[in-house]
């Protein structure tokens, strides 16, 4: 009896622990967002993480307002901040001009610059693929399938020929794993994406993951990936798991491939990444912890439990993350820490 009430009283202890990293953050977002109902790269403050580094941008983006919309989503019923932060960035898309990938005027963003100038289209694509036909009303559903049709077509037109969009950047491959990302859930809504658009950025990944199989290391040590990846395999490899592991018939296919890359995110090394955490880490991680939730087993029971771990050593007291180089704006890293903390929901 005394033994079953210590395991009681050890497991409520560690619901707790987890569970109050992500609610502060949440509280966090919430407090930040704008009267225009965005999100900006900082929440209005130098980043913890540099102290005496300036704002680089101060305004309100539709990149870091996709990301914390998500964040909050995932973490509860918000449903007055959601709508505002739709609202925010449907605002941008229907303003856009049909030709381009761009769906906002707004430039030089440090999110753009480190995951891709088009970074906007991709989150807001993944985000609307979420929410789509879930608004409270029937006319802001309209909006939203038809931004997101609208960013579908940008995005198909602007594949480039080896089947990625790694169109500029510091860690571009980020960008194409969230365009990827967001056609898959896009088409699963009902909406159009053309078979060839999906087969070329299949094409793009297994053809990546064959060269990574022949430069392996014997034990499967992490090694140089792509300048797409930014030399990081980290960034690469989040990328290859999550587009290589969505389906049962894609993780029948590619067992071999994930296999791999699971003994190697399971090695410090590797998910040290650039050797510091910055936003770009966090993104890799999120895709890795939603990737290792649908295949299981063990691989996804440690990297859970010690992708927490780390993230909440890393937690700054107000609640927040700040990425340590490139990408170092509060919101996105704190969005994307939050994603990953309930990547298990």
């Amino acid at each position: 009896m005394k033994l079953r009430m210590m395991f009681a009283a050890a497991t409520l202890a560690a619901v707790c622990y987890a569970s109050v990293p992500h609610e502060k953050a949440v509280s966090w977002l919430l407090a930040t967002q704008g009267p225009d109902g965005g999100w900006g790269q900082d929440g209005g403050a130098t980043s913890h993480a540099r102290k005496g580094v300036n704002l680089e941008t101060n305004q309100n983006d539709v990149a870091n307002t996709a990301v914390a919309v998500m964040a909050i989503r995932r973490a509860g019923s918000y449903p007055n901040q959601v709508r505002r932060g739709v609202e925010f960035i449907l605002g941008h898309v229907e303003k856009s001009k049909e030709e381009g990938l761009a769906i906002t005027a707004i430039e030089g963003t440090q999110i753009q610059r480190k995951l891709g100038p088009f970074i906007d289209t991709f989150l807001t694509s993944m985000l609307f693929s979420e929410i789509d036909g879930q608004m409270s009303d029937a006319q802001l559903n309209r909006r939203v399938r038809a931004a997101l049709e609208k960013c579908v077509r940008k995005i198909e037109t602007a594949q480039l020929q080896d089947g990625s969009w790694n169109i500029s950047g510091w860690a571009p491959i980020l960008g194409t794993s969230m365009a990827s990302r967001s056609l898959y859930q896009a088409k699963a809504k009902g909406v159009k994406v053309r078979d060839t658009t999906m087969a070329r950025v299949d094409t793009y990944t297994t053809k990546n993951a064959a060269k990574v199989a022949e430069s392996r290391v014997v034990g499967g040590r992490p090694m140089a990936a792509s300048d797409a990846g930014a030399g990081v395999a980290l960034y690469d490899r989040a990328q290859m798991l999550e587009q290589l592991s969505r389906t049962e018939a894609d993780r029948q296919r590619n067992k071999k491939e994930i296999k791999a890359i699971e003994n190697e995110v399971a090695q410090p090394a590797l998910v040290e990444g650039f050797g510091s955490m910055g936003g770009e880490e966090f993104f890799s991680y999120l895709n890795i912890s939603e990737s290792l939730r649908r295949t299981g087993g063990d691989a996804w029971k440690k990297w859970n439990t010690d992708i927490k771990a780390k993230l909440v050593k890393l937690q700054n007291n107000d609640g927040t993350w700040a990425g340590h180089h490139c990408i170092t704006g509060r919101v996105a890293v704190t969005s994307a820490a939050v994603l990953t903390l309930t990547a298990d929901r």
